[in-house]
């Protein structure tokens, strides 16, 4: 008698980065960086005015900025998986959107390194030299400003994928296109089109994020917990690291 496989037994084809991480990261990104973008949102847009909201409300913007900034770190991983789920049909479509859109995560990235600078400057030298810092090299060359179309055309190009596809319906790839809207570059508060933009990124991912996770064989509650005490313990030992320099 042949042999039934179980969802408890049922052993998954390998794929980077996986239904685990992919499913959790669809779940996680697009909310911290909604909540970041909430958090800034009472303050002007523009950066002389972000500084000086950094220097009443340091704690504040910080909690802001580093949400946001994990937000979009945790965001490869989920659109690497998005790119898959839409290549299964689309492959075209998935690689192009996936990778424009990824390259876009890293000028991001860049550029929060920049606001961190920023606003150390406010707490070393002061807020009138910091903006005069900023203000004298806004615009200076760097590489990465290459990468600042890929931001405009990849959520665009991932969402006609993820339509195509059928990954997602309509209404969820507009919902993800509408990141395209969300502004890049050095110091950028909030503004409605972000917290728009930001939902919608919610409505597009989270939901799929669910199906991801649901979408295989479930390990028990011992293997679960076993994997959360590995990775909470694997960031302790990284923040701690981090902190050593």
């Amino acid at each position: 008698m042949a042999s039934t496989k179980t969802d408890s037994t049922e052993i998954e084809a390998f794929w980077f980065p996986g239904r685990w991480v992919g499913g959790a990261t669809l779940l996680l990104g697009p909310i911290l960086l909604l909540a970041g973008t909430l958090l800034r949102l009472q303050f002007d847009f523009f950066f002389p005015q972000q500084l000086k909201a950094y220097q009443e409300h340091p704690v504040l913007l910080t909690t802001s900025y580093s949400l946001f900034l994990a937000g979009n770190i945790v965001l490869w991983p989920a659109i690497a998986t998005l790119a898959k789920l839409i290549g299964d049909k689309e492959p075209a479509w998935g690689i192009w959107g996936g990778t424009l859109v990824i390259l876009g995560l890293f000028a991001r990235t860049f550029h929060y390194g920049i606001n961190h600078l920023a606003f150390q400057l406010v707490n070393i030298q002061g807020l009138q030299q910091a903006t005069k810092a900023i203000a004298n090299s806004y615009g200076a060359f760097h590489i990465i400003a290459t990468l600042s179309a890929a931001i405009l055309f990849g959520w665009i190009i991932l969402a006609i994928g993820a339509y195509r596809s059928g990954t997602l319906g309509l209404l969820r790839s507009l919902a993800l296109g509408m990141m395209s809207s969300l502004m890049l570059g050095v110091l950028k508060g909030s503004s409605v089109a972000s917290v728009i933009a930001t939902t919608g990124l919610c409505i597009a991912l989270v939901p799929l994020g669910v199906k991801v996770l649901r979408d295989g064989p479930t390990p028990g509650s011992r293997a679960i917990m076993s994997w959360v005490a590995l990775i909470l313990g694997l960031l302790i030992l990284m923040y701690l690291w981090g902190q050593a320099g």
